[in-house]
Order: structure tokens, then C-alpha cells, then sequence
């Protein structure tokens, strides 16, 4: 997905990520800004996931955001 478009929707979007990932904090999202590598990185402190798992939910996450016309 196009960064420029995640970062600059980002507001938007964190309750969407909020949603998806109930253990991230408002902290977390709010520095995060729509940063993928940052997120993934969260992820992985937060759930435990190794790095390969945390990048690909960020991509699936970015995936359906691009199949949602409400945030294209």
C-alpha cells in the first residue's frame, strides 16, 4: 500500500488497527503514525510474534484496507 496514503489517513485508521490489534496501546498508534516497520515491530513486543509473523498481519492489515473503498 502506498505509505503516503496510510500516513496521511492514519487518524482514521487507528481505530481500525485498534480494532485488529486490541493490545496495542493509544501510545503505540499514536507514535506508530502509520510507520508498517514500526507497527510490525509493536506487534511483536506486544504479542510475542516472531518478526515474519508481526510483517505479514501488517501486510494483511494494508491488504484490506486497500479492498475497502472507504480508505483508498
Amino acid at each position: 500500500m502506498n505509505k503516503d496514503i496510510i500516513s496521511g489517513k492514519w487518524t482514521q485508521l487507528k481505530g481500525k488497527a485498534q480494532a485488529t490489534w486490541g493490545d496495542l496501546t493509544d501510545d503505540d498508534l499514536q507514535v506508530a503514525e502509520g510507520n508498517a516497520e514500526y507497527l510490525a515491530g509493536r506487534l511483536q513486543e506486544r504479542y510475542g510474534w516472531a518478526k515474519d509473523r508481526a510483517q505479514e498481519e501488517v501486510r494483511r492489515f494494508e491488504k484490506a484496507l486497500m479492498d475497502d473503498p472507504d480508505y483508498r
